[in-house]
């Protein structure tokens, strides 16, 4: 290596007298100038090899350069990049979005399955929250939340809340007596507010028997009746023509499940279930008298009392649970048997 260094320095002479001097003064210069090995080059070296390499001839690189061409004009594309990097005197940037409009925009996506991230950025721009679409896209995709609308439409929960408000059920309850004998009951249920129906006890249900229970539903229902829009139904033979005839004179369409698929009707089974073993299930049911008042008074205590899953454990005819708290130790707590005891309420004494 030492003697590389007078003819690395004869070439610097011949390429220009200013760079002999300034080889000649600076301390690279004087000491080896090619790295150990397994050793690579310390970033001073390549700044003053890129630095020469702009002033000497190409022709005599292989003379005043211990290193081969490729990689010393690696060495100068960086040396240029870093002259106009000016990413160290830029600001801090955009700041960040804020938590709350990225819960805010992850709630509206999760409420609104059909909106897309434009459709959600301008219900933010209407709140106040001037943002870039840009900005929703990325917020959603992060969240594993498709940005653009969910063309597959609702889920079965969606669709069946979104259309509890017009929904009326209807399904028959057998009960057999001690006799025994087998009786029918017509069961009818508000899905919005899950508000059970008896409509009529009988031994030999009929068609124009159900027709007569269909039609003392609607006068019982009244103005309720106006939000309903569809009946959903099973395919039993005594759901005749008339008794469709019913609902459709209230603008209400009949939905008939499909053979032998009783979830389609979940709910209702469902009520019928809990009549089963909260009360049926406990009772000899003498006749149809006595059915029809076993009937009645646990559908009067499913309305006015029993809390409801649904509802936020909220019975059928109450809207708001009591707001002011009470001490268990300074009220007394009533209970009030229902069906001889089968059943209990209970209520603080006033």
């Amino acid at each position: 290596m030492r003697n590389e260094r007078p003819e690395a320095r004869r070439g610097i002479r011949s390429a220009s007298p200013d760079l002999a001097v300034a080889s000649i003064r600076h301390p690279l210069t004087r000491r080896p100038l090619r790295p150990a090995p397994g050793r690579r080059c310390r970033s001073p070296y390549r700044l003053w090899f890129a630095s020469l390499s702009s002033l000497i001839p190409r022709r005599r690189w292989a003379k005043v350069f211990p290193i081969t061409p490729s990689t010393l004009l690696a060495w100068h594309r960086k040396l240029v990049a870093r002259r106009w990097d000016y990413s160290r005197r830029r600001g801090p940037g955009r700041p960040p979005t804020q938590a709350a409009i990225k819960k805010l925009v992850l709630r509206l996506a999760h409420e609104n399955s059909r909106w897309g991230h434009r459709r959600i950025q301008g219900e933010l721009a209407r709140l106040g929250h001037p943002i870039a679409a840009s900005t929703v896209w990325q917020i959603l995709h992060t969240a594993g939340i498709d940005p653009a609308p969910r063309h597959t439409g609702p889920t079965w929960r969606e669709f069946l809340t979104a259309q509890a408000t017009g929904l009326i059920a209807c399904d028959f309850l057998h009960i057999d007596t001690v006799s025994p004998q087998r009786l029918y009951a017509l069961v009818f249920l508000e899905h919005r507010a899950r508000r059970p129906h008896i409509a009529g006890v009988t031994a030999h249900p009929t068609g124009p028997w159900t027709v007569q229970q269909a039609r003392n539903l609607a006068v019982e229902l009244g103005v309720r009746v106006d939000p309903l829009r569809f009946l959903l139904r099973d395919r039993d033979t005594k759901y005749t023509e008339p008794f469709d005839a019913v609902f459709a004179a209230d603008d209400i369409q009949v939905v008939r499940t499909a053979p032998r698929a009783p979830r389609m009707n979940a709910h209702c089974e469902r009520v019928i279930g809990t009549l089963r073993r909260e009360a049926l299930d406990h009772l000899l049911i003498w006749n149809e008298t006595h059915a029809r008042q076993v009937l009645d008074t646990y559908a009067q205590h499913d309305n006015g009392h029993r809390p409801h899953q649904a509802r936020g454990q909220l019975p059928p005819l109450l809207q708001e649970h009591q707001t002011s708290m009470v001490a268990p130790s300074t009220h007394r707590v009533l209970r009030t048997r229902i069906l001889s005891g089968v059943i209990n309420e209970y209520r603080y004494a006033a």
